[in-house]
């Protein structure tokens, strides 16, 4: 293998690899899911502030927050979906231009590279292969941004959440349903953070 060819291995299997992408989309699922019934509570937060009246104001504004976030999630979550859609493609893609690789160097180690077309057929082999891998790597970069980005936006939501807690406190006879909501909000968010968390370590390429 010449220094080029060396610099474009990725060390790349294809079950290493499209299990990663299985864990990323799994993932992405998981939240899509979530984020589906973060927007049911607020539609259900926002119901019990307006029947709690004036003592559940507060938590009537929150609980409109609490729904734009969960509209914002959403849309985040479209995003990364919308990223990882094709990437099981582009892993097939690289492994299978990585196979086509090393048919062709054993089939040059038996005959030699004098065979017509050899030495071409390497070459655009080689110009596919690195064609692929970039798009996987940009790929990679834009789904850690994405997810950084989805981070931030969830830790609004734990504020929102946290807030909402306090302000049940105040909502009268429909503090404990009030409270109870918040919770959910709570637990719910938290969940989020622990699968975006999983995502920020996948990574679709190996370094």
């Amino acid at each position: 293998m010449n220094a080029p060819e060396q610099k474009l291995h990725f060390k790349m299997s294809s079950t290493g690899e499209l299990a990663r992408i299985v864990r990323v989309n799994e993932e992405i699922k998981a939240i899509v899911a979530t984020a589906f019934r973060i927007n049911l509570m607020a539609l259900n937060a926002i119901f019990l502030a307006k029947r709690a009246g004036n003592a559940a104001l507060g938590f009537g504004v929150l609980s409109n927050e609490l729904r734009r976030f969960a509209q914002d999630l959403t849309r985040h979550m479209a995003t990364l979906r919308d990223m990882t859609s094709g990437s099981v493609g582009s892993v097939t893609g690289v492994v299978q231009h990585q196979r086509a690789s090393a048919i062709l160097s054993a089939a040059i180690r038996l005959s030699g590279d004098d065979v017509p077309g050899v030495r071409e057929a390497r070459r655009r082999g080689t110009m596919r292969l690195a064609e692929q891998q970039a798009r996987l790597r940009a790929l990679d970069l834009r789904l850690r941004a994405a997810v950084e980005e989805t981070q931030q936006l969830v830790e609004l939501g734990g504020v929102l959440a946290r807030s909402a807690k306090i302000e049940a406190a105040y909502g009268g006879s429909f503090s404990p349903a009030l409270m109870q909501v918040s919770t959910d909000f709570a637990e719910v968010i938290a969940q989020i953070k622990r699968s975006l968390e999983i995502l920020g370590k996948e990574r679709l390429v190996k370094d």
